[in-house]
């Protein structure tokens, strides 16, 4: 579903497109309402350079294996067999 955010709002916020996905999905992570993979990949970004800007914000990557099966059920649905 595509969000359309109008360039005003981006300006006032002071973020490129890029940035504003990389804000929610960072919001979204440490809300538990994403994955590691699953923000990451909102992000537009591998998990690695993810993993860095969590580390760069102090946010700690929680990871259990609960969050190891959505990420198995994503990566499915994305890249089915």
């Amino acid at each position: 579903m595509p969000v359309v955010i109008a360039e005003e709002t981006l300006y006032a916020a002071r973020l490129s497109p890029d940035q504003l996905k990389q804000e929610i999905a960072v919001l979204l992570f440490n809300q538990n309402r994403l994955t590691l993979s699953q923000a990451s990949h909102l992000a537009e970004l591998p998990l690695l350079r993810f993993q860095h800007l969590l580390a760069s914000r102090g946010i700690p990557v929680h990871y259990d294996i609960a969050d190891f099966e959505a990420d198995l059920a994503t990566l499915a649905a994305i890249h089915p067999a």
